[in-house]
């Protein structure tokens, strides 16, 4: 199987939630299976209510009856997660659990990528993905926070603005 962590969608009955991230934890810990099973997660949201004239914040499980795990994909580390009280499965086939992919985990904001670029507005960058690759521009903006950055591509004698992932930009150097 897999020797690399990935995350894993895991099926549980509703409301055992943190309860199953909570065993599933204490047998990593018990069993020291830290270099098998890497992060055990419920996602949450805070969102706030109305009730009865009041306003509160309340935190609400994004995916009821689901669990995600950071984990090599061993028949060790299956056994133990798919055997735990209040776990139904994983989300795949029975036999073959399938992994999230990057741009999934990216969405779902479980992973935090720190993004650190060696250019700064006003820079001279090179588009190196996407279908502008090769063209020169100039960065406008900078949102780290938000994966994007804007550049201005000049096309056909007119400047263009185009948002993109502060990857897909090198520093042109000179």
């Amino acid at each position: 199987m897999s020797s690399e962590a990935k995350w894993y969608v895991v099926h549980t009955y509703s409301g055992y939630e943190n309860k199953v991230a909570a065993t599933i934890e204490k047998t990593v810990e018990n069993r020291k299976l830290h270099d098998l099973i890497y992060e055990v997660t419920v996602p949450t949201e805070i969102v706030e209510e109305i009730k009865d004239g009041a306003r509160k914040q309340v935190e609400r499980k994004v995916f009821p009856s689901y669990v995600l795990v950071k984990m090599v994909m061993t028949d060790e580390s299956w056994y133990i997660v798919r055997n735990t009280r209040g776990v139904t499965g994983f989300l795949g086939s029975k036999s073959d659990p399938v992994p999230l992919t990057e741009e999934e985990v990216l969405a779902l904001g479980v992973e935090k990528h720190e993004v650190v670029v060696d250019y700064e507005v006003g820079d001279s960058v090179k588009i190196i993905d996407g279908a502008l690759e090769d063209f020169i521009a100039t960065v406008d903006e900078i949102e780290l926070e938000k994966n994007k950055i804007r550049v201005i591509v000049s096309m056909f004698g007119r400047e263009t603005s185009v948002e993109l992932e502060p990857d897909q930009v090198e520093l042109v150097k000179e």
